[in-house]
C-alpha cells in the first residue's frame, strides 16, 4: 500500500516521494498488549529521512542499540524514526521536510531488506498514547461501531 501524498499544511511522509507501507499499525485492546506501534516504510539503506513536520529534536542517538531520532512537534505529538543514523542533534529545530538522518538496515520487523519504522505518540512512558502515523497524512479511515 502506498502512503498518500503530502498535505501542504500538516505532516508529510518521512521518505520522499511516496513510500510503500509494508507493515501496518496494530495495537491490542489494552495499552500494554502486543502490537506494532508505528508503520514500516520500504526504502533502500542510505535513503535520506526527513522530518514529517516542524519541531524540535527530542532524541538523536541509540535506544536499545538501534539509532533513533524523535521529534517533538508544537501540538505535543512526538514522531519517531528508526533505524536512522542522525544528522541532527537534540535541541535542533527542524522544518517539515528537512533531512534528519540516513536510513540504515536492521529493523527486525521489516519484511523487506530495509525499512523505516515511523511512529507517533502523545505523551511519554506509561501515559503514552500511540497513534497510526498514516492518520497524520489523512490516510486512516474512521469506522464507527453501533452502540
Amino acid at each position: 500500500m502506498a502512503a498518500p501524498p503530502a498535505d501542504a499544511a500538516g505532516h508529510r511522509p518521512p521518505l520522499p516521494p511516496t513510500p510503500t507501507v509494508v507493515t501496518v499499525f496494530a495495537v491490542g485492546e489494552q495499552r500494554w498488549s502486543q502490537g506494532h506501534r508505528g508503520i514500516d516504510l520500504s526504502a533502500p539503506a542510505g535513503t535520506a529521512v526527513v522530518a514529517s513536520a516542524a519541531g524540535i529534536v527530542r532524541h538523536a542517538g541509540d535506544v536499545a542499540g538501534r539509532p533513533v531520532v524523535s521529534i517533538l512537534h508544537p501540538d505535543g505529538l512526538i514522531t519517531t524514526y528508526e533505524p536512522v543514523q542522525p544528522t541532527v542533534r537534540r535541541g535542533d529545530h527542524v522544518a517539515r521536510g528537512e533531512s534528519i538522518g540516513i536510513l540504515e538496515a536492521g529493523h527486525d520487523s521489516c519484511p523487506d531488506t530495509t525499512c523505516l519504522h515511523w511512529g507517533a505518540r502523545r505523551g511519554s512512558g506509561h501515559s503514552a498514547g500511540y497513534i497510526d502515523p498514516l492518520g497524520l497524512l489523512g490516510a486512516v479511515r474512521v469506522r464507527l461501531k453501533p452502540l
